[in-house]
Formats: C-alpha cells, structure tokens, sequence
C-alpha cells in the first residue's frame, strides 16, 4: 500500500535525521521515528477515504436516481484510490458488483464480486449465487462460509445460505444444519425459527418477510415477483376502498 510505504519513509528519514544529525540516542530517534510514521499514516488514511466516501456517496445519489452507469463509472474512477489504502479496492468492488448485479447484470458483477470485501455480506451473498447459477456448489458454498463466519448476526445471511441449499440445490438437511448454527448466533431469531420450523415440516421456506433486501438477491422469478406485487397491490386499494366505505 502507498500510504504505508510512504509513511515509512517518513518514519525512516526522521530516525537518520535524528540518530546521525542531532546525534540522538537511537532509541530516542527511534521512538520519535514511530510517532511520525504515525502521525503520517492517519493523515494520509484521513485523506484518502474522505475522497473514497466522496466518490462512493455520490455514486449512491446516481443509483438512486436510476443513473446506474454514471454511478458505476464514479465507482471505477475511485479504484485509482486503491493502492493507497488497506481494503480499499474491495470496498470499492463490492459496491461496483451490487449496482451491476441489483440491475441484473450478472456477467459484468462476477468479476467484481470476486474481490468483494469479505464483510459486506450483501456482496459475498450474490456472489455466492453466482457460484450457484455457475454449478459451483462448493465454491458456494465456501462463500457462505466465510459470509457468515465474519457477519455472524446477519439474519437474512444465513436464512439466504439455506434457502440457496434448500429451494435451489435440494439440500434440506445442510440447510437445516446451517439454520441450527444461525440460531446459536442469534437466539430467539424468529425469521430463522419460523423457516427452521417449515424445512423440517416438509414446507418451503418464506423469505418475502424480508422485503427488499430479500428481493434484491433476485431469486424469486419475475412471474412470481409480479404475483406478489400485484397481490401487495389488490391488498392495497382494497384497504382504500374499506377506509373510503
């Protein structure tokens, strides 16, 4: 990283000023080596991501505006930020790949998932569901592991690890399993006690309960989303017209 390396430069050059300049001890040119080096790092850390979270809020107002290829064009020019910090580029990936993958753009999200920041579990879900629609289950579900071993009080997480292995790879007994772990993580859960309770009843799992953040995954057909949709819809002005009455 950029900042790192120039940091200890900064720290280095101090210390042989100090040690071979002033003729301090080299403990003492040492200890103030590492202030600077310091000092130094959370000045630059400070400057880089006020210009990532400038680039990445500006990017949300596009999205949010339906300008899906401006935001994405906002997102890849802050990539130059990248070597400069830690974790950065994930950061970035992982907000790249959710804009192409909520737009269904699939293709030009999986190589932006793939270097996802591992604690956006948002962007390791989908892409786990891409390993999914690719036929790699383990890859999968190796994804899901490391989802839920780093965003352990995710409900929605582990209740979308088991529906992947319960509704699409037919796996009712590793998606119960996972639920079981869930529910230690997060006792008294009841989206995870109520879907535990249907897999080992024999019924489906219920996910719309969720609302948006499930639907963004894109699992459910179009047909079905239209159905529920209209239903929401019919539910609606039906309550207009008893209100109206």
């Amino acid at each position: 990283m950029y900042s790192i390396l120039l940091c200890t430069a900064a720290g280095a050059a101090t210390f042989l000023v100090l040690l071979l300049g002033f003729k301090l001890s080299w403990w003492l040119a040492f200890l103030i080596g590492m202030v600077v080096f310091t000092l130094a790092f959370v000045v630059v850390s400070r400057i880089i991501m006020k210009k990532v979270m400038a680039a990445l809020e500006l990017a949300g107002k596009d999205l949010q505006a339906q300008r899906f290829e401006k935001a994405i064009r906002g997102m890849k020019d802050a990539l130059r930020y990248g070597p400069w910090q830690v974790y950065v580029s994930q950061q970035i990936n992982s907000q790249i790949g959710m804009a192409y993958y909520i737009k269904r753009d699939f293709s030009n999200a999986f190589p932006h998932l793939e270097l996802a920041f591992f604690k956006n579990w948002i962007a390791m879900g989908m892409l786990a569901i891409c390993y999914l629609k690719r036929q790699k289950r383990d890859k999968m579900v190796q994804t899901f592991d490391k989802a839920v071993q780093w965003n352990s009080k995710e409900s929605l997480l582990w209740n979308l690890y088991a529906y992947c292995l319960a509704e699409e790879c037919k796996d009712t007994a590793k998606a119960i399993e996972v639920l079981e772990k869930g529910l230690k993580k997060l006792p008294g859960d009841t989206h995870i006690i109520e879907n535990l309770g249907h897999l080992k009843s024999g019924q489906k799992m219920k996910m719309r309960s969720f609302g948006d953040p499930w639907y963004q995954f894109h699992l459910e057909s179009l047909g079905q989303l239209q159905k529920h949709q209209m239903a929401a819809m019919g539910g609606r002005m039906q309550k207009r017209m008893t209100v109206r009455r």
